[in-house]
């Protein structure tokens, strides 16, 4: 029996694809390993979307090329990187024997068996985004994430996602409830959707409208799963329906990750950002006004940006007050329209204004969390950490991978996947503790 290893980079949507892709080897008998010595076959599913991450990638190729200096063994790369410069890739890492993109993996097996005739075969044309093969969880057995579409039609100056992924396409409505039926029949009990663009999904299926509140409402009713969440929500396809839907629905999470990017209306135009500083600030209201807490993520140092522009970013947070927020720095990337325009901005600036925004949603993070102390809510046990003793888990407010976890006190042993009921008894910027109740 052939043996196979696998390095998934980058986000959940790749994960998804290499949970697939290991599905389709396990029902071929491969057998899966961790170890990459032990492995006949490795893969690197990689992550191009910034700068930093393709370093990631790269190491990670070469990390596993050094392998194949231990025997006959095959190395293929996948996923993002692959699709974007699979020639560069080819000619500057001989080692790798196959090449395949993000729409092609229905060829993994042509693939692998074009290089054991010693081809390099380059699989990057746009074949068939969604497949219906089994997967192997690399996620806890009892939570899972479901794509429900692929690529994105926003075309963000500063986004590669386009050129990579190609154009907004949603994935069959019944074979995602179909997914999310058979994964709770295998015990997972938390469900995260997650695409490039989650609230825009339907708008290319049947009449044109968002489907999202539907989708909710079907995942949510499946017997057996417990939390439903959904990420990466575009802030103006961001209906009052959706969150209507989210605050009716007990098993859907009253959690929004709406990545906003910035807040000032020259910068917004500026990366072909939809809807006002005005209209995105009503948004959050609404969210507010139905409970619904809130994730985002903000881009420091895009060419052009003032001193000014990002003081008003400053005041946005500040008044804002996100219970979740996450930054990066702007990185040029190849072929996108922000890459070529005039002020671009010193690496040393972009750092600075990070850590100035960091640091302000440390102290905001801090506020919110202590505001909970006295609270009760249910946590979903993650696993125990055996330098404290302690277990941790997470309550429908923090979502796997992502958030901070809540650290736990009690005196009986717990499970894995359980659900217990606790009260929050302390904070810090990113974690709270609570005690089990029950």
């Amino acid at each position: 029996m052939k043996k196979v290893g696998m390095i998934s980079l980058g986000c959940a949507k790749n994960r998804v694809d290499s949970e697939n892709m290991l599905g389709m080897l396990r029902q071929k008998g491969f057998a899966i390993v961790s170890d990459p010595a032990e492995a006949d076959v490795l893969f690197v599913n990689t992550c191009g979307f910034i700068e930093s991450a393709k370093e990631e990638s790269i190491e990670a190729i070469f990390e596993m090329a050094q392998y194949k200096k231990q025997g006959n063994k095959k190395l293929f790369v996948t996923g993002c990187l692959a699709q974007r410069y699979p020639d560069a890739l080819l000619s500057e890492i001989p080692e790798i024997d196959g090449i395949l993109g993000v729409a092609e993996y229905a060829r993994l097996f042509e693939m692998m068996e074009a290089a054991d005739r010693n081809e390099k075969p380059c699989y990057t044309a746009n074949g068939a985004r969604f497949l219906h093969t089994p997967r192997v969880l690399t996620t806890p057995d009892y939570s899972a994430y479901v794509k429900i579409s692929d690529g994105c039609d926003n075309r963000c100056t500063y986004c590669a996602i386009p050129l990579i992924r190609g154009g907004y396409s949603s994935r069959p409505f019944d074979d995602i409830v179909e997914e999310c039926r058979t994964l709770a029949e295998g015990g997972v009990t938390e469900i995260t959707l997650i695409a490039q663009d989650t609230s825009r999904y339907g708008c290319d299926l049947g009449d044109g409208h968002y489907l999202l509140p539907q989708l909710l409402e079907a995942v949510s009713a499946i017997e057996g799963l417990h939390w439903v969440r959904v990420l990466y929500c575009y802030p103006d396809s961001t209906e009052d329906r959706l969150l209507d839907t989210i605050q009716k629905l007990p098993k859907v999470a009253p959690y929004l990750d709406l990545p906003l990017q910035h807040i000032d209306d020259d910068l917004l135009k500026r990366m072909n950002r939809r809807g006002s500083a005005d209209w995105i600030k009503s948004r959050i209201a609404e969210c507010r006004r139905r409970g619904i807490i809130l994730r985002t993520t903000m881009i420091v140092g895009f060419p052009g940006e003032t001193d000014q522009q990002f003081q008003t970013l400053l005041d946005f947070v500040k008044e804002a007050r996100f219970e979740r927020l996450g930054a990066f720095t702007y990185s040029a990337e190849e072929g996108t329209a922000a890459a070529k325009m005039q002020g671009q901005i010193d690496e040393d600036v972009k750092q600075s204004r990070l850590d100035q925004l960091m640091m302000l949603q440390q102290a905001i993070s801090m506020e919110v969390n202590e505001a909970r102390i006295g609270s009760e809510c249910e946590v979903l046990v993650d696993g125990f950490d055996e330098e404290t003793g302690r277990y941790y888990g997470r309550s429908l407010l923090e979502a796997p991978e992502s958030d901070g976890c809540i650290w736990l006190k009690t005196d009986r042993e717990l499970s894995f996947g359980e659900y217990v009921n606790v009260r929050i008894t302390g904070a810090d910027a990113y974690d709270l503790e609570g005690e089990v109740t029950e």
